[in-house]
């Protein structure tokens, strides 16, 4: 694990940067539990499609969206969880999920144009998952950190 060095800038003012030092020493970890917390609801609701992918993908058209969509959008929220939780082409996959999560909060919860009874869930999904668009963006600025396939690979590199 790194030490934060005299080299290295605060985050904050002195009186603010007290948890700098911790924050560096676990940074791999906290990435690991990061990625893992960030993978999990793509791996999740990616494996509840799986098994009905036909399923899913006749909601598409009343969303503006074609079928064919599905085929891609489902293996791409399944595997991009998958590969976001063991740090494998982190960058990429968070590239593809970002594209995948303007397309589902676009179309699926866009809360504007419901009716008034449905306006408030759609709205907490949209900005959920605006939310978790964040966290993508940050984990793209990081990278996956040493506890990762993507460590591993760049050894071999």
């Amino acid at each position: 694990m790194t030490m934060l060095s005299d080299t290295d800038t605060p985050s904050s003012h002195a009186l603010l940067s007290y948890t700098d030092r911790v924050a560096v020493m676990w940074q791999d970890f906290l990435l690991l539990v990061g990625r893992v917390l960030l993978g999990w609801i793509f791996l999740f609701y990616g494996w509840g499609k799986l098994g009905n992918i036909a399923g899913y993908a006749a909601t598409f058209p009343g969303r503006g969206l074609a079928e064919w969509m599905a085929y891609v959008a489902v293996p791409a929220e399944f595997l991009g969880g998958l590969f976001l939780i063991f740090g494998f082409a982190t960058r990429y996959t968070v590239l593809v999920l970002l594209f995948f999560m303007i397309v589902a909060s676009f179309s699926s919860h866009a809360f504007w144009s419901v009716p008034d009874a449905q306006r408030g869930n759609q709205g907490a999904h949209f900005w959920k998952n605006i939310t978790i668009f964040g966290g993508l963006v940050v984990l793209f600025v990081t990278g996956a950190g040493r506890i990762s396939i993507d460590r591993i690979l760049s050894r071999r590199g």
